[in-house]
């Protein structure tokens, strides 16, 4: 156990109802502290909450603001991934001495076993499911958590000496991580996201980086050598860094040469996989293998079960997956291309002129490099979403014309699927967040697999 702080009887401020919140709630209690949930939302009906999730049943609830009172015997404070670290709530508690810890520091204190940290812009939920895969595949006891859906603090409990987590960690979670130290992390790629919440690039590379942040030696961090922030980070990194490149080879790293993925030690090179063998498509997804790979290799997996685990891999749902064929009309589910760069994979990976469904919440981000990337595969752009109008100027200003505005996305679904002809395909890569129409991606991405699955052919 790496926790030094006693909270037994202690009373620890929970920020956020949601799913975060209250399983760092019952891990809480199972240590015999005393939750306190703190909700911005005024508005919260507090008993259908507790009706709905039963480990806030005898929590007490401050709702829109607390009195100073009220928080007078709280020695901690655990925050949600969506509660930002500068509001004046923040101030506050670090004016009166009270650490600020998330849900996955909080996890780790409590936790056993060996981990494996992954994060980036983008590929991070591909890499940490083929990575819990392969992983899975040697060792007996392993456990997939973090931002890919399952909170660290749920399993933090089940762990024992024996277990290997795997946890895909975002941006967020990492700005209040402080003991959190992985014997193995990753660092994907680094491209502009969340400046919402960053507010400079310079800030959310910091926060991407902290998952290093109490690494040395004996530990190590997979970086990508063709990111130039990550490569240039790989020099200073106090533990060894593991690069891969799909660009260049490696004398000692990971590298794809022409259809093949390689390891090289520094004195020899073994072949790991022909990309044909894998069920994944595109360059970027060879990354995300490349990682996983490195990975699970210095995480003592012997090379057979790894490529064994490679040729059977097939994915996660909402990144360029394959929903159906419609009138000879290809469709593709990427919702979770949630930024430019990532939609930016996702028209990459197609192999058929497309239509493509994009627009959504405004995270700040700029499309021009998006809209450039069309290269004559993209036969219209059809947008939802309050960035709609924004991205049809930038369109516009790169000469791209052909685009319609829609108020729904079945709308845009009914656009594409009258207009597209056999052979064509619809891509829903939105380059943008869910949350100005949707909870998360990923009922954005199951809506339009029902509304797909529900076109007459």
């Amino acid at each position: 156990m790496k926790n030094d702080m006693d909270l037994g009887g202690k009373e620890v401020l929970v920020v956020g109802s949601g799913v975060s919140g209250a399983a760092a709630a019952g891990l809480l209690k199972e240590n015999g502290a005393i939750p306190v949930l703190f909700d911005g939302n005024r508005e919260l009906d507090v008993a259908a909450l507790r009706e709905k999730t039963p480990v806030f049943g005898d929590v007490r609830v401050i709702l829109g603001e607390w009195k100073e009172e009220e928080i007078k015997d709280v020695v901690l404070a655990v925050f949600s991934p969506g509660v930002p670290t500068d509001l004046p709530m923040a101030d506050a508690l670090r004016d009166r001495k009270i650490p600020i810890w998330g849900e996955i520091e909080l996890a780790y204190r409590f936790a056993k076993g060996k981990i494996a940290a992954i994060t980036g812009t983008n590929g991070k939920t591909t890499t940490t499911a083929l990575t819990g895969e392969i992983l899975a595949s040697y060792f007996p006891d392993v456990k997939v958590v973090g931002n890919i859906g399952i909170p660290y603090t749920s399993v933090a409990m089940e762990t024992t000496d024996d277990t290997v987590t795997v946890a895909e960690i975002s941006s967020f979670q990492l700005e209040t991580i402080h003991a959190f130290c992985p014997e193995v992390s990753a660092i994907l790629n680094i491209t502009p996201d969340h400046l919402n919440r960053h507010h400079t690039m310079e800030c959310y590379i910091a926060a991407k980086e902290r998952i290093t942040e109490n690494q040395g030696d004996g530990n190590i961090c997979v970086l990508n050598y063709e990111d130039d922030v990550l490569r240039a980070f790989g020099e200073t990194f106090k533990g060894r860094p593991l690069f891969f490149s799909s660009a260049r080879e490696l004398s000692d790293g990971l590298y794809l040469s022409g259809d093949v993925i390689w390891y090289a030690d520094g004195k020899t090179k073994q072949k790991i996989i022909h990309v044909g063998e894998l069920q994944v498509l595109g360059r970027h997804n060879y990354e995300n293998v490349m990682a996983a790979v490195g990975i699970a290799l210095c995480m003592g997996v012997p090379l057979p079960d790894i490529v064994y685990v490679l040729k059977r891999f097939k994915g996660v749902e909402h990144r360029i997956e394959y929903v159906a064929e419609k009138r000879g009309v290809a469709f593709y589910n990427d919702s979770k291309g949630t930024n430019p760069d990532a939609a930016i994979k996702g028209i990459q990976a197609m192999n058929r002129p497309t239509y493509l469904i994009g627009g959504g919440y405004d995270k700040q981000s700029a499309y021009d490099e998006w809209i450039e990337s069309f290269g004559g595969k993209v036969r219209k752009l059809v947008l939802i979403g309050e960035t709609k109008e924004k991205i049809a100027a930038c369109a516009r200003k790169h000469g791209f014309t052909d685009v319609v505005l829609c108020d729904t996305l079945e709308e845009a679904v009914d656009v594409c699927y009258g207009n597209a002809k056999d052979g064509d395909a619809v891509l829903l890569s939105p380059a943008c967040a869910s949350w100005d129409m949707f909870p998360n991606y990923e009922e954005r991405g199951r809506i339009f697999k029902e509304y797909v699955n529900g076109l007459q052919m």
